[in-house]
């Protein structure tokens, strides 16, 4: 009931003040919502490693819904997301009032939209997150990255910088409670969340990685998938990506 009165705040937030208010007021309304929902959901946030930059390309692994109001707490920060979302109710509508880039897959056209937009807000000192594995696991390993995703920073020549993120219970062992993956419905992971009195969300930043020296974009991905394992030093994670031929093109994503 706590999270459904809040999710209510934050369109009243929407609708009511956002018109009126600085983009930097808005940033912060953002920054505090997420924070009181994580408490109200009983999540504690150790933050780690080095501070967010402005102007980065925030890339994190993926386990839960969570995730994001994770980030946005500790630094207010614009996402992207598959186009679908924008169709969810509430959910879609809020996301686009907080400069979500929805991504239409397998359009290059879009493409070169999707990265003007990512580099005007990267341009303007924010930060914009984006998850390389493309899904969700249990958090006990890192996928593969889609090193496509980091172009737009690649482009408009903005560094990249790794987030590591896992969810712990208070005794510091690993909780598997807010892992969104597999059949699990977003009730149910919440059920999973609240059931535990409190937990704890770890998130390591490792320091930005430059894009301006002709690194290709595959060993960047690389590079961000190794920091965010030693990060979270998982027992086994899945290959990093492989190295692909220099030829360039328009990301299709």
């Amino acid at each position: 009931m706590r999270v459904a009165v809040h999710i209510l705040q934050g369109v009243l937030t929407v609708i009511l003040l956002y018109p009126f208010v600085a983009p930097a007021r808005r940033l912060s309304l953002r920054q505090r919502w997420s924070r009181q929902l994580l408490a109200i959901v009983g999540m504690q946030i150790e933050a780690g490693g080095h501070a967010v930059s402005p102007g980065c390309l925030l890339v994190a692994n993926h386990v839960s819904w969570l995730d994001i109001f994770v980030i946005n707490a500790l630094a207010p920060t614009a996402f992207i997301s598959k186009a679908e979302v924008r169709q969810w109710p509430v959910i879609g509508w809020l996301a686009a009032k907080n400069e979500t880039v929805f991504l239409r897959r397998g359009s290059r056209g879009h493409a070169r939209i999707v990265n003007a937009e990512i580099a005007g807000l990267l341009d303007a000192g924010r930060n914009v997150g984006v998850f390389p594995e493309g899904t969700t696991t249990d958090g006990s390993h890192v996928l593969a990255f889609h090193a496509a995703l980091l172009q737009p920073a690649i482009e408009a020549a903005h560094p990249l910088q790794a987030l590591a993120i896992s969810y712990h219970q208070t005794d510091g062992s690993p909780s598997r409670a807010p892992a969104y993956d597999g059949d699990i419905s977003l009730g149910e992971c919440l059920s999973n969340v609240i059931a535990h009195r409190r937990l704890i969300a770890r998130v390591s930043a490792a320091a930005p990685l430059a894009t301006t020296d002709g690194v290709h974009r595959r060993e960047l991905a690389r590079q961000l998938h190794e920091s965010i394992v030693h990060r979270i030093g998982c027992a086994s994670a899945h290959p990093a990506p492989q190295p692909e031929p220099m030829r360039e093109a328009e990301p299709s994503y």
